[in-house]
Order: structure tokens, then sequence, then C-alpha cells
């Protein structure tokens, strides 16, 4: 087993961990980044307001990401995510 092969063994149940709490925490996180934001775009005198709301969006993102993390399409928690479907159809004439 490699490095990189026990590292992601280790981190797999962080990972998890990290996602139930940005699942049943996400609404308390989100509350907080648009707090963080607004004191933030107060205290620059609104001079970097568009920075801070993308930085702001792209966090929320990132929450909604990991809370999702191991859902299935139908909404039900707790599967991985479904892999890629082959091509349809004859293959390619070369």
């Amino acid at each position: 087993m490699g490095l990189f092969d026990n590292m992601k063994a280790r981190l797999g149940p962080a990972r998890d961990k990290v996602s139930d709490l940005a699942r049943q925490h996400g609404d308390k996180v989100q509350h907080g980044l648009d707090k963080a934001a607004k004191a933030v775009d107060d205290r620059t005198k609104h001079k970097y307001s568009d920075r801070i709301q993308a930085g702001t969006g792209k966090a929320k993102e990132a929450m909604d990401r990991l809370a999702h993390l191991h859902d299935h399409p139908d909404g039900t928690p707790g599967a991985q995510p479904n892999p890629p479907t082959p091509p349809q159809g004859p293959p390619p004439a070369s």
C-alpha cells in the first residue's frame, strides 16, 4: 500500500464525520458565513463587497458539497455517488 492510499484510508472516517457535521449544522455555518462577510464588508467600508460576496458564495457551495457528499440521487443519505455510465450505442468506426 502506497503512502497516498494509506493517508486516504486514515482520512476516510474524518471526511465522513465532517460530512455529517456539515449536514447537521449547515444552516448555522451558513449564517455564520453571512455574519462574518457583513462584518468584513463593514470594516473595509464596502470597498471589496464583490470579492467578499464571491468568497462567501464559494464557501457556501463547498458546505453544500460536503453536506451532500454521500447522498443518493433520490435524496437518501449514506451512499457513495454513482459511477459514470458508459456511453450507449455502437462503438465508433475506425
